[in-house]
C-alpha cells in the first residue's frame, strides 16, 4: 500500500550511528529516550543497538522501519530501525575495519533517502576516518563522502550553537597546507555557499558575514603575511559589488567578542582551529555541525568517536539531541518553502 498524505505529514529523520565501536550507538540510544515530533529512523545493526542498550542499562524497544506505513512520533525508549547488519560484532572501544563498508552503506542509505524525499533530513554520529581507511576505502571525511553522494562540488562545514555560527574555509587539513588554500576562487565559492544557505536554509534575508584574516592582525597591512592583500581583500570587494554584506578581513582574535558577533549572522574562519575553539568553549556538547552546499539537510555532532567512553554510560547525548532538533527545524523550513503560499 502506498504511503498516504497523512503518513507523509510527519517528518522522518534518518540517524546513522557512525563507527559502531565508538559512542555513536550510545548517543543514538540516549537520544531515543527523548520524545520528538518526528519519526526517528536509525540505520544500524539491531543486534548492536540491543546489546549496547543492555550494556548501558537503558530501555530500548526496536520497531522495524516500513517506508509505506504511517510513521509515529518518537517516544522515549522506542526506536524505529532500518536494519544495516555489520559483518563482525564489535565490542565497545574495539573497532573492526571489516565493518567499514557497512558504516559507509548506512550513510549512503540515509543520503539516498533524503534525496528521494523519504527522509526530511539526516543526522550523523561520528565515524573514524582511520578505521575506514584501514578497511580499504579511500575516505577523506564524512562531509566529503556525503557531498560526493549528492554530486555537490563544494560542501562547507558550519558549526553553530547559541553563541555563534562559524563556517570553515578549510577543514581537516594540516596547518602548513592552509595558506595555499586561501585563494580567490575558494574564498569566493565558500562565502557564496554560506551566504546562499543562510538565506535558503535559515531564512535570513540579507546575511551579514565577518570573514577572518589568515594571519595575526589580519596581516598588519602585509607586514605579517600577504594573503589578505593578494587574495582576501580583492575577493571581498568583488562580492560586495554583487550585494553581499561582508566585514573583513578581520583579525581573528577579536572576531568572536560579543560585540563583534552581534554585528553578523556568521563568521567565516580560515581553518579549523581558528574558529572552532572559540565556538566550542562557549557550548561544547550543545554545538551542531551542519553541512552547507548540499541539496539535503545533514547535521551532526560536535565531537568524535570517543572510543574510551563507548559502552560506559558516560557519553553525553546533548550534541546529538541538538543535531536532531536542528535537522527537524531546518527540514520543516524546507518543507514550508517548497509549498507555495506558506510562510517560512
Amino acid at each position: 500500500m502506498a504511503a498516504s498524505d497523512a503518513s507523509l505529514s510527519l517528518p522522518r529523520l534518518a540517524l546513522t550511528v557512525g563507527e559502531p565501536a565508538g559512542i555513536g550507538p550510545d548517543i543514538a540510544i540516549g537520544a531515543a529516550q527523548r520524545a520528538l515530533e518526528a519519526q526517528l529512523v536509525v540505520i544500524a545493526d539491531p543486534d548492536l543497538l540491543e546489546s549496547r542498550a543492555q550494556r548501558l542499562g537503558v530501555p530500548l524497544e526496536l520497531t522495524e522501519y516500513h517506508p509505506d506505513c504511517a510513521g509515529e512520533p518518537q517516544r522515549p525508549g522506542r526506536l524505529c530501525c532500518l536494519p544495516q547488519p555489520l559483518k563482525r560484532g564489535v565490542a565497545p572501544g574495539c573497532p573492526d575495519p571489516r565493518n567499514a563498508g557497512q558504516v559507509l552503506e548506512a550513510i549512503e542509505t540515509a543520503v539516498r533517502g533524503c534525496l528521494t524525499g523519504a527522509f526530511a533530513a539526516m543526522a550523523t554520529a561520528p565515524v573514524s576516518k582511520a578505521v575506514i581507511a584501514e578497511g580499504g576505502f579511500a575516505f577523506t571525511g564524512h562531509t566529503e563522502y556525503i557531498a560526493a553522494l549528492c554530486d555537490s562540488a563544494l560542501p562547507v562545514m558550519m558549526l553553530m550553537n547559541d553563541f555563534a555560527r562559524v563556517a570553515l574555509l578549510t577543514t581537516h587539513l594540516p596547518l602548513a597546507q592552509v595558506p595555499g588554500r586561501v585563494t580567490r576562487r575558494r574564498l569566493r565559492d565558500v562565502i557564496t555557499v554560506v551566504h546562499g544557505d543562510l538565506k535558503a536554509k535559515f531564512g535570513i534575508a540579507k546575511p551579514r558575514l565577518r570573514v577572518c584574516g589568515l594571519n595575526p592582525h589580519a596581516g598588519e597591512q602585509g607586514l605579517l603575511g600577504r594573503e589578505e592583500i593578494d587574495a582576501m581583500i580583492p575577493t571581498l570587494e568583488a562580492l560586495r559589488e554583487q550585494g553581499l554584506t561582508l566585514l573583513g578581513p578581520a583579525p581573528a582574535d577579536t572576531a568572536f567578542t560579543p560585540a563583534s558577533l552581534r554585528e553578523v549572522d556568521a563568521v567565516v574562519a580560515m581553518f579549523h582551529d581558528q574558529g572552532l575553539p572559540a565556538l566550542k568553549s562557549q557550548g561544547f556538547g550543545k554545538t551542531v555541525n551542519i553541512t552547507l552546499g548540499l541539496p539535503i539537510i545533514r547535521t551532526s555532532v560536535d565531537h568524535g568517536t570517543a572510543f574510551d567512553l563507548a559502552g560506559t554510560g558516560r557519553a553525553e547525548t546533548s550534541s546529538m539531541e541538538a543535531a536532531l532538533h536542528c535537522a527537524l527545524a531546518l527540514g520543516a523550513r524546507q518543507r514550508r518553502a517548497s509549498r507555495p503560499g506558506e510562510k517560512s
